[in-house]
């Protein structure tokens, strides 16, 4: 796994001196359950977020197994999301991730509702009020514009539109559907303005953000593009740039 060349020290220590914080334009990187972003590899690809974040002054944020955001959140500055969080408080809920325990451990956000941990509106509705409860930033993911503008209802602070049938196929929904990102930005804005919305499915290249950020996207939610790329480094640089672009 390439990580791409050295980073200006002065800059980096610039940004391990910050708060973590989302912002956009903004990229997560979902390291899903994949090898290559469990344990040690999700420090190591943790740790190029970080570098590309410093270098291109656009916030970088990874989504981790709930094992790993202790360890990254304590050994990088880059803003952490757990995958997943159930609407449930302490308790007798074994098994069930907390909230609590996920802001403890060092995440700043979650995602909810990723179409390979999809759940019902009524739990949306609960994990986000959850994680407001505990100053979790929420991360919605929607299929369809539909389903966008159900979710704004509920008051996350972001959706991130992913027609799951482009997810992992490299071929951007920035691109193959552009009526998609455009319409879920116009069903979102119009329940919530300061709701922001993203953009997943298929970005694989800095191209493919630029269209999206184009389109009215304010971020990205990438996962294999990045995670399993020959080069991540190279690959999250080339979003980043894109975004500076614009």
């Amino acid at each position: 796994m390439g990580f791409g060349v050295a980073l200006n020290m002065d800059r980096l220590n610039d940004y391990l001196m910050s708060t973590p914080t989302l912002k956009t334009p903004l990229i997560i990187v979902n390291f899903k359950a994949y090898r290559e972003g469990v344990g040690e590899n999700a420090l190591r690809l943790a740790r190029v977020a970080e570098r590309v974040a410093a270098e291109c002054d656009v916030c970088v944020a990874v989504a981790v197994q709930p094992t790993d955001i202790f360890r990254v959140s304590s050994e990088t500055g880059v803003p952490v999301l757990a995958q997943h969080i159930d609407p449930v408080g302490y308790g007798s809920h074994t098994g069930h991730i907390l909230p609590e325990a996920v802001r403890e451990a060092g995440a700043v956000g979650t995602l909810i509702n990723h179409s390979e941990r999809r759940v019902s509106l009524d739990f949306i509705r609960r994990a986000v009020e959850r994680a407001g409860d505990v100053g979790l930033t929420t991360v919605v993911c929607a299929d369809v514009v539909e389903m966008c503008r159900r979710v704004a209802e509920v008051g996350p602070d972001m959706v991130a539109i992913e027609p799951p049938e482009l997810i992992g196929t490299g071929i951007a929904v920035s691109k193959a559907k552009p009526e998609v990102v455009s319409g879920a930005v116009e069903a979102v804005k119009a329940v919530n303005p300061d709701v922001s919305v993203l953009c997943g499915a298929g970005i694989t290249s800095g191209e493919d953000v630029e269209t999206a950020l184009r389109l009215g996207a304010e971020g990205v939610l990438v996962a294999s593009g990045v995670v399993k790329a020959g080069n991540p480094y190279r690959a999250l640089l080339s979003m980043a740039r894109a975004i500076v672009r614009i």
